[in-house]
């Protein structure tokens, strides 16, 4: 999915070398993408077209009231957001519906958004962006453009959908894109947000500077991760799996993430926030069905995974570039 409108934006940077790689990209994933592609767009064209009486992004996703229609289309709506299941980053309140998904998003949302740089009038990227959710919180902080990239489509098309549900034109996009179709070096964002990124890395230190050549000199990273406890040294390299995810490499320490960062080149190094994720943050809702982090940790014992490993813990990292 690719909108016109981000033409503009990137002939004004002066990054238009990037326009024709994104548009073939977007084309080659809707082309060779998931065999729930033509369902989904059913989906989209299900949608209904309601009028928002008001939208805040600034402290929560919020776009219009139960007021704006009737129970029988608010229904209806439910119905057909459900078909995009599972939701896992959110919440959103759309026209009073509140999809509850897997991740309370505004929660991590909320230990970082005073310890960066304001985003008024900033450029941001969003890598592994998920639905969009923490892209409409930057917009709605007053970033003056936020491109998301994710390369699971059912991200993005749940992101296309709540923007159809805004129903005005904004600046905020979400792309079928990895952080391997940005332009190496391409430096041209003010604060580029790596959220629940770094671990399914297999190369943590190449991600760092993949995300440091996406920032303009003196541009803000805001990293969230996976950590464990120990020293400068310490980062486990789990087996097979950890807390059921098959994708999990590298987790570091505080120190040694402090360390990784450091020698990528990054200055001003903050940690913001440590905390470890609970079962009120990650769970299983209606809009997200499947297990969620109850299933994955050892029941004896809250403070393993069902591997023996040490249950998850968060930390978010500001760094300059």
């Amino acid at each position: 999915m690719f909108d016109p409108s981000l033409l503009g934006v990137f002939e004004r940077l002066n990054a238009t070398a990037w326009v024709d790689l994104i548009k073939s990209r977007c084309e080659y994933s809707v082309l060779n993408g998931h065999g729930d592609w033509a369902r989904w767009m059913a989906v989209l064209d299900a949608l209904p077209s309601i009028e928002a009486s008001s939208v805040d992004c600034l402290n929560e996703v919020r776009i219009g009231a139960a007021s704006d229609t009737s129970a029988d289309v608010r229904q209806s709506l439910i119905a057909t957001l459900k078909q995009l299941h599972p939701w896992r980053k959110g919440p959103y309140r759309l026209f009073g519906i509140h999809v509850d998904t897997e991740w309370r998003s505004d929660w991590k949302w909320a230990r970082l958004i005073e310890h960066i740089a304001p985003l008024k009038n900033r450029l941001v990227l969003d890598v592994g962006c998920g639905n969009g959710y923490h892209c409409w919180r930057a917009w709605g902080a007053g970033a003056k453009t936020v491109i998301g990239i994710d390369p699971m489509l059912l991200n993005v098309v749940q992101f296309e959908a709540v923007k159809r549900l805004h129903g005005r034109q904004v600046p905020v996009h979400v792309l079928p894109l990895g952080i391997e179709d940005v332009p190496p070096g391409l430096g041209l964002f003010d604060t580029v947000f790596s959220m629940g990124v770094l671990y399914h890395r297999r190369s943590p230190l190449d991600h760092l500077l993949e995300l440091k050549g996406c920032l303009r000199p003196g541009g803000e990273l805001v990293l969230e991760t996976l950590v464990v406890e120990g020293d400068e040294h310490t980062a486990l390299l789990p087996g097979q799996r950890y807390a059921q995810m098959r994708n999990v490499w590298f987790l570091p320490s505080v120190a040694a993430l402090r360390n990784w960062l450091a020698r990528c080149g990054f200055k001003n190094i903050r940690l913001c926030d440590v905390t470890k994720t609970n079962v009120d943050e990650q769970r299983t809702t209606e809009w997200m069905t499947f297990q969620s982090l109850a299933d994955f940790l050892n029941p004896a014992d809250h403070g393993q995974t069902v591997e023996g490993y040490p249950a998850p813990i968060r930390a978010v990292f500001v760094a300059d570039s």
